[in-house]
């Protein structure tokens, strides 16, 4: 098997990802104790593939990237019991221990659930990084039934997560969001108000104080200009403690907004959840749950992807597709 090659995206050193990204040969990569080699139908796209280029994770080069895969099974590691080569399965690439990740013919995984009855590989794969930031975050933020919670940047996937996430543990949920994604929230149950400039009375025009905010909206802020967090801070009264951002941690820093840290240290370490993703896999199974898939691009095609990513016009998730069978 090592002596295969395939076709697979990653870099070989740090940098802007439109200069170290390329897509070359790579040795088909053998499943070690516990995981499992997936054939990829399809590989979700993520701001943190871009971040990995710039070199978010300190780790032996090269590094793959796209972290997000729906696939059928092509072989197991020692000890995998649950799972048999053919079975579809979908979950989060393995990027820390191979040298390439989803965004290729053949992925690892380190940890999976079944492909439900209905649910296409494209829709799969926008799920893994999605459900498990906003599930973690949703979590840290300490919103309860019955209380309300403001996501700010609801237009994102992580915040579109957040927000559903959010009604079905029957929270009250305000949502800032553009014009994109607003219709999709309201038909949710969300009270939708527009962000920018005047937010902070349009919220408090609303007569519902939130008693939480959760920020997933993304930072591209030039020198000298400030994220949405004094804003969002003065929504509650000046209280930092209620507002936890996903995605502002410089701004976090100056006005002492949370970023969940606190949770780590408290847990002894940063625990994902990935107990979640069968559920809300199940859920968009059933139509009960959605991560909105903007456009599809063949692996060959990445560099399209790249550049609507990286230009901020994706409006929705960004999926590769993989479509050649491979025998090992």
């Amino acid at each position: 098997m090592t002596t295969k090659t395939m076709h697979a995206l990653s870099f070989h050193a740090h940098g802007e990802p439109t200069e170290v990204l390329r897509l070359d040969e790579s040795p088909l990569p053998v499943p070690q104790a516990g995981h499992i080699a997936v054939q990829v139908h399809a590989c979700g796209l993520n701001p943190a593939d871009w971040a990995l280029c710039r070199g978010l994770s300190a780790r032996k080069l090269p590094c793959g990237v796209g972290l997000d895969v729906s696939g059928t099974v092509l072989a197991v590691g020692e000890g995998v019991t649950n799972v048999a080569v053919g079975d579809a399965v979908y979950g989060p690439a393995d990027f820390r221990n191979y040298p390439t990740a989803g965004a290729a013919r053949v992925a690892i995984l380190y940890y999976w659930n079944r492909l439900p009855n209905r649910l296409p590989h494209v829709d799969a794969a926008a799920l893994p990084m999605v459900v498990e930031t906003a599930a973690r975050y949703l979590t840290w933020s300490g919103a309860e039934k019955g209380q309300t919670l403001l996501v700010n940047g609801a237009g994102s996937m992580v915040g579109f997560a957040a927000v559903q996430m959010a009604l079905f543990e029957g929270i009250r949920v305000i949502a800032t969001a553009g014009d994109t994604f607003a219709d999709r929230l309201r038909a949710m149950g969300a009270t939708v108000v527009a962000h920018g400039n005047g937010m902070v009375d349009r919220v408090r025009a609303l007569g519902q104080r939130p008693d939480v905010i959760l920020d997933t909206a993304p930072i591209n802020l030039k020198p000298g200009s400030v994220g949405a967090l004094p804003d969002l801070i003065d929504i509650v009264d000046g209280d930092p403690s209620r507002v936890i951002t996903a995605a502002d941690f410089e701004g976090a820093a100056k006005t002492g907004a949370r970023t969940g840290a606190e949770h780590v240290q408290a847990e002894g370490g940063f625990r994902l959840r990935w107990d979640v993703l069968e559920r809300y896999g199940e859920l968009a199974a059933e139509g009960r749950f959605s991560i909105p898939v903007a456009r599809t691009f063949a692996l060959e095609n990445w560099r399209d992807a790249l550049e609507i990513s990286l230009a901020g016009q994706a409006r929705g998730k960004l999926v590769l597709t993989v479509g050649d069978a491979i025998a090992l």
